[in-house]
């Protein structure tokens, strides 16, 4: 069965320079990516708080890091603050480790805590919206990213297609506890992402193929 999210290879070869890259394909895609991590940040923090959610936190901290990886791709194009695309990709790596850290904390705090998440609608809403959204920015990078060869931008369409795969998980979570009304569901979906962005971070980190998919 065809993975529904595939996660983005990094190109294998040594990339060209950024010149060659399709930047109005790029710009545009990084751009959309830029607004709709905005709105998709800004209602995940407002869930997380009104809800007391863990999970929706989580999302919130993906939003943010998905948001700093668009960030990175197009600083490759900035002339003042240009970075080389090894360490655009390296970067990426970092941040899906970072958000790793993250998730884990807040998920293991909350239980600790035995935090009693609400149900939260809006959390639902986007988390349904980003299944839709995220899965296709994550397969129009990975085909920019194999025209161009461009690693940082194969390494942001594995933060998309992530950003697809905890959506569902959060999602999966934030139902069964409005459905049940058992707290530990919501954490749980936050502590069930962690493996994969692991796995992810490596991948990004050390420019192979993912294995996840």
């Amino acid at each position: 069965m065809p993975d529904p999210f595939p996660i983005a290879a990094l190109p294998s070869k040594p990339a060209p320079t950024c010149a060659s890259a399709p930047r109005t394909t790029v710009l545009w895609l990084q751009t959309i990516t830029l607004a709709w991590m905005l709105v998709e940040l800004g209602v995940s923090i407002y869930a997380a708080i009104t809800a007391h959610s863990p999970a929706m936190l989580a999302f919130g901290s993906d939003s943010l890091v998905e948001l700093l990886s668009a960030t990175v791709v197009l600083l490759q194009w900035s002339p003042k603050m240009a970075i080389s695309e090894k360490n655009a990709g390296r970067a990426a790596g970092v941040l899906l480790f970072v958000l790793a850290f993250l998730v884990a904390a807040i998920a293991i705090g909350s239980l600790l805590l035995h935090m009693r998440p609400e149900t939260s609608c809006s959390g639902i809403a986007i988390t349904t919206a980003a299944l839709l959204v995220m899965p296709v920015l994550a397969w129009l990078k990975r085909r920019e990213a194999h025209r161009s060869n461009n690693a940082a931008l194969a390494a942001d369409a594995v933060q998309s297609a992530s950003c697809a795969y905890i959506a569902l998980i959060t999602l999966i979570g934030l139902v069964l506890n409005a459905a049940f009304h058992i707290a530990w569901f919501d954490s749980l979906a936050a502590l069930a992402a962690i493996p994969i962005l692991l796995k992810e971070g490596k991948s990004a980190w050390q420019g192979h193929l993912c294995g996840c998919c």
